[in-house]
């Protein structure tokens, strides 16, 4: 990869100091990673892909200047207000008390006119001063632009040997109530299986468990899944094997798809992946802490809260709230 520095141009893709330029292609089908190249990977919670292949790759900080017209914080709308979120949650419970599933993660998306900014580029050098992230990025192809501050690794990949590390508990202090611990225990047992698919036998380890980590404004319990990828599989059965992410959906996987399904809307971009792939290499992100829009010029924004047996209604949609106010107010010019 080379070093330098270019200026602002329409499509681009850049990630964690990789930029890449002069799109080349653009496919639907994942298994156009099997082809050479500097693939940029956009998935959907839903399963709709879009894979960006990129000429130029270099290092550099991201690109770009402009001025962002701020969208105030009234400006938003949520597709689930909060008495049916609150009724969603309470649906949950009921499907754990039958036995049918153990934790469901409950999501909202919120979407506010955007017609000020024909851009995300220069929100998404606000959320790099304001909000750093792990897994910061920014992509503009044809019709979807994204500028994320997910902290979360879906997958990474070296050497044939994958990592996912899921987040599940979320505070504003770094203390964390039984009840974080075990959705996280949940679903590194989900992740864990989701591996054993598509894993050389014996392999699939959990080298860090319950870490607290501190991110802007508040704490996270991270685990580590660690799994060398089985013998004649390639990379991107691995990615279609593993959506969506488990630590976004809930466990037992397919049950939870189920009712995510019957009570939310289309989640889209928000909790579905975003990275790149590129000679035998990953780094691929969930999409939480996530803007994107696409020609329409509304933008939006999704949050959510796992929920458990002991979830209480009200607390969970405070937790909506708290992982969504810090970057709705840099998107309020508010900073950080």
């Amino acid at each position: 990869m080379q070093s330098g520095t270019v200026s602002t141009v329409s499509h681009m893709f850049w990630m964690g100091g990789k930029l890449a330029t002069g799109l080349e292609e653009i496919s639907t089908d994942p298994s156009s990673l099997r082809e050479p190249g500097f693939w940029a990977i956009v998935g959907s919670f839903e399963g709709q892909w879009l894979l960006a292949k990129f000429k130029n790759v270099i290092a550099a900080p991201l690109p770009g200047d402009g001025i962002w017209s701020p969208i105030a914080s009234t400006a938003w709308r949520s597709s689930l207000d909060k008495s049916t979120y609150s009724n969603y949650v309470k649906i949950i419970r009921e499907e754990i008390a039958a036995g049918g599933v153990y934790q469901v993660n409950a999501c909202r998306v919120i979407s506010a006119n955007n017609q000020e900014n024909k851009s995300l580029l220069p929100l998404a050098r606000a959320i790099s001063s304001g909000n750093p992230a792990p897994y910061l990025s920014y992509i503009s192809v044809p019709d979807l632009e994204i500028a994320s501050a997910s902290p979360e690794r879906f997958l990474s990949l070296r050497d044939r040997v994958i990592i996912s590390s899921p987040i599940k508990g979320t505070s504003a202090t770094p203390d964390f109530f039984e009840k974080d611990r075990a959705e996280n225990l949940m679903i590194v047992d989900l992740i864990r299986n989701d591996m054993g698919a598509i894993a050389k036998v014996g392999s699939v380890t959990t080298p860090r468990l319950l870490a607290v980590e501190e991110h802007p404004g508040l704490y996270h319990l991270v685990s580590d899944v660690k799994a060398q990828i089985a013998e004649g599989l390639y990379f991107d059965e691995v990615l279609r094997s593993m959506m969506p992410p488990g630590s976004v959906s809930g466990a037992p996987k397919s049950s939870a798809l189920k009712i995510i399904e019957k009570q939310e809307r289309e989640r889209d971009i928000y909790c579905g992946v975003l990275g790149w792939y590129h000679n035998g290499e990953a780094e691929i992100a969930v999409t939480i802490r996530t803007f994107w829009q696409r020609e329409d010029n509304i933008l939006h924004f999704g949050t959510g809260a796992g929920i458990t047996w002991g979830s209480d209604p009200d607390l969970e949609w405070q937790e909506t709230e708290l992982k969504a106010a810090r970057l709705i107010n840099i998107a309020a010019g508010q900073g950080g």
